[in-house]
């Protein structure tokens, strides 16, 4: 594979997940980790990609209020305005983090009462400025990589709460290995979330379809919910129907 190609790949990979690592890079490129690792640099330094220790992670994660920065953007507007029809008054609600999470706070409309948890600090803000809305912030270690709060706090705060729903959003999704992830302390917080909800909807465009990471966080029959840009005349859209309720 051509340089070009390789950087092209990795940009690709990294508007798709968020983030990727040098390891995993290295086997599907079948190149060494330096030469990875040579390519992250460059593109760090052209301003496209974050490097970070043993991979790099999306500029929106670190810069989520850029209009620029964010991948398919428009699509995730879509899929937190679907998301919105779950919504009813009165409910406790737990949100996860990302950007697809931060325009559903930035939908949420003023007249609602609603009680919300989450673990990201950037979705607290946004839904901070609904003026009827109950919002904790779940205290725990600030994840660099995910902008998440992670850790065995986190986790003790979320056995105490009982949600109406859970808003997830998910690196990779696929029929046989269900929701993964390839944080280890990412995934035990969705985890946790998803035992606290009585529902869950997985928010999640269809470019992370059918592809799998290294670390479950559970199948598609914990999910009550599944909300995609998908148009539902697309093939991929009937294959899922069949497993979860698309929304």
């Amino acid at each position: 594979m051509l340089k070009e190609e390789r950087l092209n790949y990795i940009i690709n990979q990294i508007n798709i997940h968020n983030k990727v690592l040098s390891a995993e890079l290295s086997v599907q490129l079948r190149v060494s980790e330096d030469t990875i690792r040579r390519d992250l640099n460059e593109l760090t330094e052209s301003g496209l990609i974050l490097k970070v220790h043993g991979g790099a992670i999306s500029r929106s994660f670190h810069s989520p209020f850029s209009e620029r920065e964010v991948y398919k953007k428009e699509a995730k507007k879509d899929i937190a305005r679907r998301a919105l029809g779950l919504i009813e008054d009165g409910m406790v609600i737990l949100v996860g983090g990302g950007t697809t999470m931060i325009e559903l706070a930035r939908m949420i409309p003023e007249q609602l009462h609603c009680t919300f948890f989450t673990i990201s600090p950037l979705v607290a803000l946004e839904l901070a400025e609904s003026p009827n809305l109950d919002v904790h912030l779940i205290a725990g270690k600030l994840s660099s990589n995910s902008q998440i709060l992670v850790g065995s706090q986190v986790i003790h705060q979320l056995a105490e709460i009982h949600a109406d729903l859970c808003f997830l959003g998910a690196n990779s999704v696929s029929i046989k290995d269900g929701v993964t992830d390839s944080d280890w302390e990412v995934v035990q917080v969705k985890k946790g979330m998803i035992k606290a909800a009585s529902e869950t909807a997985i928010l999640t465009i269809a470019d992370k379809l059918n592809s799998v990471q290294k670390m479950r966080v559970c199948s598609l029959d914990e999910i009550t919910y599944m909300i995609t840009d998908l148009n539902n005349t697309h093939a991929t859209f009937s294959q899922y129907a069949e497993k979860i309720k698309l929304i």
